[in-house]
């Protein structure tokens, strides 16, 4: 049935619960008093009556009026209430959009159809006018974001309950964080690697004439790009620039490195730099020790290089092009030689550890510091998982066996945590890297007192608080370095025997591929000095043998060859078979005695899971470079990486992708 009266036609006054309740009060009054009026007298009664009457017209006509004005009021409000909305929906400066469910549009508000320009868009779909803003829109369904657009920047939010999207610029604020980016400090440390060694044999005339000119090529460098440069010492300059000129030189691949050294090599005097950059922090002595830090990284990667990170985010590699030079000198070992001599005498105790899966190089190293510290009076135990090892290291731990005091210093890395003290020596050898130590967790425990001595690469992982650091990345092996130790300790002490020579040697010769790559005369010289220790060139080839299976698994690996960029060797093996590790490498070396092949990888399945690359080169490519991208590490022509979680064609597809790259890979460190 149709209502007769609405709630609308009610007065104002009794649609208000408490009003109502007030009405029925005075209303029950004024009958108490109308009825006892006439009880008394029925003239009072008639008074009172009147009056009532009076008061409730009076009362009522009051009410209607102040209803009136309160809806008269409510409306008015209403209204503006609205037409302010409509106003600010089509005036404010946020772009509105609104779409039907076909994504054509149906509504834009003029502050947004300003940036379409004379475009008619009403009717049409987005992505048939601006496609680039409608997939950027699609990309961006779940939450806010920033986007660009044309030349604009906006904060978009979009509202797929009703099909709208809200656009507001922002384009003058994202200008003023952009300066602000860019006109961050970044604080550089350069320095000549080798300009001692080259300016011993010149005169003093060469060698202003050589400082005139790196100065000038650096200074006219620094200009170019907006920086500030400050020659601090023969061989040590200060870099200070913005962040914006930082990013058009990490564009530029820093080119300057090339351009000192290939000039100074046609003139006979080769010279490298070392570069250390740091930015991203507001505290300027942090920042400066930062970069100082950086320096010292690209240096302990062999120099010729530049290292730019911030505290936050990976360390950016660029350079490293070529091999290093030897700069190492016979005064550095004695001084190594001696301070570790001091570190022993302040232990209880020392223990030596290589990386997992440890090579001749790493045990061979092992057992140079065992006897270095049994020529000063300590303890030292050899950290070993003698069930991981490989063929050849089986074959030397059976020979140690007629070494009673050798075989016993071998220990688990169970029972070196268990002996561990705080006064204990760590010593990491052929390694740097705590993730791939043969005990990582002795590692942990003893990070405080931990000594690095090794020969490759330092990456960015690395020992926070190391006492000692003796990395060459120029020499060809561990064991090169700790047999130069051997001169410095005293005469009276038991010397190194023949099957710990034939050990060291055995890795030296491993690692230079029988001399043939990265040997300097400080390799001939330590080969030397085994040889008259007693090292025995028969056992040394024993140790070196493979077996059958091991040969007959590296021709099947090389049968898979092909090749990428005309003179790159790739083989891979099969997803579902298992290959050693060892017998990956020898694959690798074997590719680059052929013709045409000057840098070799090999994919493997290992036997953790992981999918191993075992690269090489002849010193032309840079391999560590390409290895440190997919997270691995190692020389400029031995290096090597383990991925996980990944098939074996999924890592050949990547590592094809990363050599096919126009572009030199800018590497970044795990």
């Amino acid at each position: 049935m149709k209502k007769i009266f609405s709630r609308e036609k009610i007065p104002f006054f009794l649609q208000n619960q408490q009003l109502r309740l007030l009405a029925l009060v005075i209303f029950s009054l004024s009958l108490i008093m109308l009825v006892t009026g006439y009880l008394m007298n029925w003239i009072f009664g008639t008074v009172v009556l009147i009056l009532i009457v009076m008061a409730v017209v009076i009362s009522y006509n009051t009410l209607i009026e102040l209803s009136s004005s309160a809806n008269e009021y409510i409306s008015d409000l209403s209204y503006r209430i609205k037409r302010g909305e409509q106003e600010a929906l089509i005036q404010m400066p946020i772009g509105v959009m609104i779409f039907n469910s076909d994504q054509t549009i149906e509504w834009i508000n003029p502050y947004l159809q300003r940036y379409f320009g004379d475009k008619d868009v009403l009717g049409y779909r987005l992505e048939d006018i601006e496609p680039t803003l409608a997939a950027t829109l699609n990309a961006h369904l779940d939450e806010p974001a920033t986007i660009r657009w044309q030349d604009y920047q906006f904060d978009v939010r979009v509202q797929q309950s009703t099909n709208t999207v809200y656009m507001m610029d922002v384009t003058k604020y994202a200008e003023l964080t952009d300066q602000f980016e860019d006109e961050k400090l970044v604080i550089g440390q350069i320095f000549l690697d080798n300009y001692d060694e080259i300016t011993q044999s010149m005169t003093d005339t060469d060698i202003s004439n050589l400082n005139n000119y790196v100065t000038n090529e650096l200074s006219k460098w620094t200009q170019m790009f907006g920086m500030y440069l400050k020659r601090l010492d023969d061989d040590h300059f200060f870099l200070l620039g913005y962040a914006s000129s930082l990013r058009r030189v990490e564009e530029n691949k820093f080119r300057i490195l090339d351009r000192i050294r290939e000039s100074t090599s046609k003139q006979n005097f080769p010279l490298t730099l070392s570069i250390g950059i740091a930015y991203g922090e507001r505290n300027m002595n942090n920042l400066a020790d930062l970069a100082q830090s950086n320096m010292d990284l690209a240096l302990g990667r062999g120099g010729d290089q530049v290292v730019v990170k911030s505290e936050d985010e990976p360390a950016r590699f660029y350079g490293g092009k070529t091999n290093p030079m030897e700069k190492r000198t016979r005064v550095r070992a004695r001084m190594i030689s001696q301070t570790l001599q001091e570190l022993m005498n302040q232990s209880d105790q020392i223990f030596v550890q290589g990386h997992r899966q440890p090579d001749m190089d790493a045990v061979g190293a092992c057992l140079g510091i065992r006897r270095i510290a049994e020529m000063n009076g300590k303890q030292c135990w050899i950290v070993l998982d003698e069930q991981n090892v490989h063929s050849d290291i089986q074959r030397l731990l059976y020979q140690l066996k007629s070494d009673e005091n050798i075989e016993s210093a071998i220990i688990s890395p169970e029972e070196a945590l268990e002996k561990a003290t705080d006064q204990s020596l760590l010593i990491m050898a052929d390694h740097s890297k705590p993730s791939i130590s043969m005990s990582q967790a002795l590692y942990e425990r003893l990070e405080n007192r931990v000594m690095i001595i090794d020969h490759h690469r330092r990456g960015e992982e690395f020992p926070e608080n190391p006492v000692l650091v003796y990395i060459e990345p120029y020499a060809s092996s561990t064991c090169e370095l700790i047999t130069e130790m051997f001169e410095y300790q005293s005469h009276d002490a038991e010397p190194i025997n023949k099957i710990e020579a034939t050990a060291m040697l055995t890795g030296i010769v491993i690692d230079t591929k029988s001399f043939s790559l990265r040997s300097g005369s400080r390799t001939f010289d330590a080969a030397s000095y085994l040889r008259s220790a007693g090292a025995d060139s028969l056992l040394v080839q024993q140790f070196m043998k493979e077996n059958v299976d091991s040969y007959l698994q590296r021709n099947h690996l090389i049968e898979t060859v092909e090749f990428v960029n005309q003179d790159m060797a790739l083989c891979v093996g099969e997803d579902d078979q298992v290959y050693d590790p060892v017998t990956a490498a020898q694959a690798a070396d074997s590719l680059l005695s052929m013709s045409g092949v000057d840098a070799s990888f090999v994919i493997t399945r290992r036997e953790d899971g992981r999918v191993g690359i075992s690269a090489r080169s002849l010193g032309e490519i840079n391999v560590q470079v390409y290895m440190e991208k997919l997270g691995g590490g190692g020389h400029l022509s031995n290096a090597a990486t383990q991925i996980e979680g990944q098939s074996v064609e999924a890592v050949k597809q990547s590592l094809i992708d990363l050599l096919t790259a126009t572009d030199e890979p800018t590497t970044e460190s795990n």
